[in-house]
């Protein structure tokens, strides 16, 4: 195993960065934001095939199922830092999108030793969260061999369910497990071995495409306004206001009336005025369209 993970692109030592400890802090700051420059490049080279694993994601949640996202360390934070903005952001209820981290919540603000080597506790997390053939499970590990992750992945695909290997080393074990892999190489970081940089930042804008053009497949985006933000503070009010005054050229005082009117729900508010009908007509206008605000707009 240590002979195998020496070879990781991830686990390499990069000359360039030998001396950085002792370089002025501007340089080495130049050099990490060069580091991370390269990011993008090396993610764009994976669009194929996160396409295709997001394609396959929409399809079984337009059908009812749950995303969830399973990973360890940085993997496992960013899996719930993603997961945790969807329903504020889109509406989502929190069983829709999750994340999963070895270790549990605890694991979130320090580091449980040992919880990413526990397969056993990967493949029983989603027996215990009920994953079936309609759910898609998205197993995150920078190295691409954790096996609390590989686990989970092996556990959900014998269960049906839809699997992606989100990993920054090619032909992982984690690639192999899962239906969909997607390797996105960005090679040594500027401190050894530590993924938390180039690959979690990798894995973050990933993670970013993953959810939010999954919500945009189901209907949860019009245009490129978040119509089913969760008002539930004063600057999102506003933001919501905004964007139905944006979407129907309403004044911004008259939609944000109308949005209170509408229970601060931005779709319906948005119906009342453009098909200028009641809250109650504007909802069962709505529903009639699978909450999807293009068809009920547009419907004759």
């Amino acid at each position: 195993m240590t002979h195998s993970l020496a070879a990781l692109a991830t686990e390499q030592s990069d000359p360039r960065y030998s001396g950085i400890d002792t370089l002025p802090t501007e340089e080495i700051a130049r050099l990490m934001n060069a580091a991370d420059a390269a990011v993008p490049a090396a993610v764009g080279r994976a669009v194929p095939a996160i396409s295709a694993a997001i394609d396959a994601i929409a399809a079984r949640m337009t059908d009812g199922g749950r995303l969830l996202y399973v990973g360890a360390g940085t993997s496992g934070r960013l899996a719930v830092l993603d997961a945790s903005e969807c329903p504020p952001t889109f509406g989502t209820h929190p069983d829709l999108v999750q994340g999963i981290i070895a270790g549990g919540e605890a694991a979130l603000v320090r580091s449980v030793e040992g919880a990413e080597d526990d397969a056993e506790a990967g493949a029983a997390v989603i027996r215990d969260k009920h994953v079936g053939p309609l759910d898609s499970v998205v197993g995150i590990s920078a190295s691409g061999r954790a096996p609390y992750v590989v686990a989970a992945v092996e556990q959900a695909r014998r269960l049906g369910a839809l699997t992606v290997g989100l990993a920054c080393n090619t032909g992982s074990p984690l690639a192999r497990a899962a239906d969909h892999a997607v390797e996105v190489i960005v090679g040594p970081e500027v401190v050894t071995g530590s993924t938390r940089l180039k690959a979690g930042t990798a894995q973050k804008l990933v993670l970013n495409m993953i959810s939010t053009i999954t919500m945009i497949r189901s209907g949860r985006t019009y245009g490129n306004f978040m119509v089913d933000v969760v008002a539930s503070n004063s600057k999102l009010v506003d933001r919501a206001a905004r964007i139905v005054s944006e979407i129907t050229g309403a004044q911004v005082l008259r939609a944000r009336e109308v949005l209170e009117s509408a229970g601060r729900d931005v779709k319906t508010a948005v119906v009342m005025i453009e098909r200028g009908v009641g809250a109650d007509d504007a909802r069962a206008l709505l529903a009639a369209h699978g909450n999807r605000l293009g068809p009920a707009l547009h419907s004759a």
